[in-house]
């Protein structure tokens, strides 16, 4: 079947209605994402402890530091948060397809990002990086300030596009053609 002017137009739009409901979503993620960040960077005695060493790398120069610690939970938190928010409502797929059959590649295509999203927020925390975000501005002795946190927040944004893109062709792809519903698990939320 060939895709009229018309159709094409109306595959733009709700492609671009999903990338609007995907960002709100992402919106209310970062929300998450910081609040779990501003939660335990508090509880661990404020962001300029962020680099506290939790765990040697046996056999190598590396530690994993707490701001480490801080952007896995978060991601974590936020990832389910954002699943279920898509998956009811920007892709609206829980008619299309079980819940744990999305859920899986939604976290894989989320660790994807996270993992490269860890290494932009090292890059923007650390002195010795090209990426360390500037002195001038940046610095622990305030909130509105905080290396750590903008450094999450840019590095949630830079990571979003992506995450929308892969999500659209892979984790949700059920709803982009007519099927019939797939049954769902018993006992598996919706």
């Amino acid at each position: 079947m060939i895709a009229t002017l018309d159709d094409r137009y109306a595959a733009h739009v709700r492609n671009l209605g999903q990338f609007a409901r995907f960002g709100i979503v992402g919106a209310s993620g970062v929300v998450v994402n910081m609040l779990v960040a501003v939660l335990m960077n508090k509880a661990h005695g404020g962001t300029a402890n962020a680099f506290n060493v939790i765990w040697h790398i046996p056999g190598s120069a590396y530690n994993v530091r707490f701001t480490v610690l801080v952007w896995i939970v978060g991601f974590l938190v936020a990832n389910f948060v954002n699943f279920q928010l898509n998956r009811s409502w920007t892709f609206k797929s829980s008619r299309h397809a079980t819940w744990w059959s999305e859920f899986w590649p939604f976290l894989a295509v989320g660790s994807v990002a996270a993992i490269v999203g860890l290494f932009l927020k090292v890059g923007f925390t650390n002195p010795t990086s090209p990426l360390y975000l500037s002195s001038s501005f940046f610095h622990e002795a305030a909130g509105l300030h905080s290396r750590e946190y903008w450094a999450q927040i840019i590095t949630i944004v830079i990571t979003m596009p992506i995450n929308f893109i892969v999500n659209k062709l892979w984790t949700f792809r059920a709803v982009r053609s007519p099927a019939e519903p797939a049954p769902v698990d018993a006992g598996t939320p919706v």
